[in-house]
């Protein structure tokens, strides 16, 4: 049998096979797919159980990684080399590309937070012009069972969650719907006359002056509006949120608004970029604007168009050993596990800014939709000039940027946007994207065609934030000498 990627003799190095694959390409005889497809096959012929770069320890992982993507940039090599191309134009193209050096590096920062036992496990995924070019679990879903993560392994995404409700909602502004300068209060009358606060009061009740203006559903998507969440804070106006459970599990959207009519807001609407409730309030536009409840509508609109088959606002009992424990650091440095049963039955309240448990492929999927401009596969979700839209920063006047938490960021439609790369640890400018609070991430980066989605399991948010950090300086920062 002849080896179509050594050639016709087994003792040919795989290096020698991929060039002679590489002039194929040059040449025209075989196409790019099918030159990684035979590629692919010789990987796994010389490694058996090889995943084309999925790994499951630590250590078969970052092998894994290395020869794939090595095989990858030397087929690239090849064939520019059998074209004549000169290094210089391949060096010009390997600029807006993920280097080997910067893909090991990313994979051992990762590695490194698992191996040291600050966070339980990860899985990675890197995507650039239309392909996979790194993906590693690191880690397990349950240390204490020695249950690693795998592929299909499910997460509690948290805040990702808000990136799925914005487009939900801009499905409907797509349709004519609302306009985002229009006032919540139109559609969600128990909005309409909001106080703010201007001082402390009495018995724990703020002093208030009227809202400037109402809240519009543009200051809802940049959090601009005026709310808060309550448990970051310690405002009086934070004390009434967490006082009224305004995110109790067992209530609904209604339960909610009927809360938040008698709580003041924090800032007047428009002033201030602070995080907030706002996007379980679009959930519940959604349902008002569509007649629909909130789960229904995502699953018409969203996951069921982008095949996303794993994502839900709960794990049901056939998908239950996939979802990954979380893990909260103790003093000692040990890592308490944390019990999934919140999350293995349905909640009433259908958190539109952090219910959703998904996958790193369904997440992906929804992903590569943004970044093809509202469009995955022949499946149209938003139109192309909204997902513009959605990207580009959408603050009010007199708000520059989101705070010293996220530096080099300004807000667009439910997504942080990158406006001063080095301060937002490298990410190039424009980059677009969102974190939760128990560490997953998402960048989508238009300007390289690419996404980095991470998906982590830990209840440290400033440790994830860190970690966020080392992941945009291994693949974006100034290049190691």
């Amino acid at each position: 049998m002849v080896d179509p990627v050594c050639g016709d003799c087994h003792h040919l190095t795989p290096g020698n096979g991929i060039c002679y694959i590489g002039a194929c390409v040059s040449l025209g005889l075989i196409g790019p797919e099918t030159a990684w497809q035979l590629v692919s096959w010789r990987l796994v012929s010389l490694y058996p159980g090889a995943s084309l770069g999925i790994g499951r320890p630590i250590t078969h992982a970052r092998k894994i990684i290395m020869i794939r993507s090595s095989m990858r940039k030397l087929l690239g090599s090849a064939v520019l080399l059998a074209a004549g191309f000169s290094g210089s134009l391949y060096a010009e193209q390997a600029a807006h590309t993920f280097t080997q050096p910067r893909l090991d590096a990313f994979a051992a920062a990762m590695a490194q937070e698992v191996e040291q036992g600050r966070i339980g496990g990860i899985a990675t995924l890197v995507y650039q012009n239309g392909e996979v070019v790194q993906r590693a679990e690191y880690g397990y879903a349950d240390r204490e069972q020695q249950r690693p993560l795998e592929p299909d392994s499910l997460y509690k995404i948290f805040s990702l969650t808000k990136l799925v409700t914005g487009t939900a909602l801009l499905t409907l502004f797509d349709e004519g719907r609302f306009e985002l300068d229009e006032p919540v209060g139109k559609y969600i009358p128990e909005l309409q006359n909001l106080q703010v606060a201007v001082a402390d009061g009495p018995e724990g009740m703020p002093k208030t002056e009227p809202a400037a203006h109402p809240v519009t559903i543009r200051e809802l998507m940049t959090h601009t509006g005026g709310f808060t969440y309550g448990r970051f804070g310690d405002t009086q106006v934070d004390q009434l949120y967490v006082q009224a459970d305004i995110q109790n599990r067992d209530s609904t959207f209604v339960d909610m608004m009927a809360k938040l009519e008698h709580i003041p807001l924090l800032h007047q609407p428009g002033t201030v970029w602070h995080y907030s409730i706002s996007v379980d309030i679009q959930a519940a536009l959604i349902e008002v604007l569509s007649g629909k409840s909130f789960d229904v509508f995502l699953q018409e609109r969203i996951f069921d168009p982008l095949q996303m088959s794993d994502t839900d606002f709960y794990a049901p009992e056939d998908k239950a050993e996939r979802l990954a424990l979380s893990y909260q650091p103790q003093p000692d440095g040990s890592l308490k596990a944390l019990p999934n049963t919140p999350f293995l039955s349905k909640p009433r309240f259908l958190n539109g800014g952090g219910g959703l448990i998904s996958s790193v492929d369904d997440y992906l999927r929804f992903a590569r939709m943004l970044l093809g401009g509202g469009e995955l596969e022949g499946t149209r979700i938003l139109k192309a000039d909204t997902v513009e839209l959605m990207r580009r920063n959408q603050l009010p006047q007199g708000v520059e940027n989101i705070g010293p938490f996220f530096p080099g960021n300004q807000f667009g439609l439910n997504v942080a946007v990158v406006n001063d790369s080095p301060a937002a640890g490298y990410l190039p400018q424009g980059t677009y994207w969102w974190w939760g609070i128990q560490g997953a991430w998402c960048w989508i980066d238009p300007s390289n065609d690419a996404i980095i989605i991470g998906m982590m399991q830990n209840t440290d948010y400033r440790l994830s934030r860190m970690i966020h950090g080392k992941a945009s300086r291994a693949l974006y920062g100034p290049a190691q000498p």
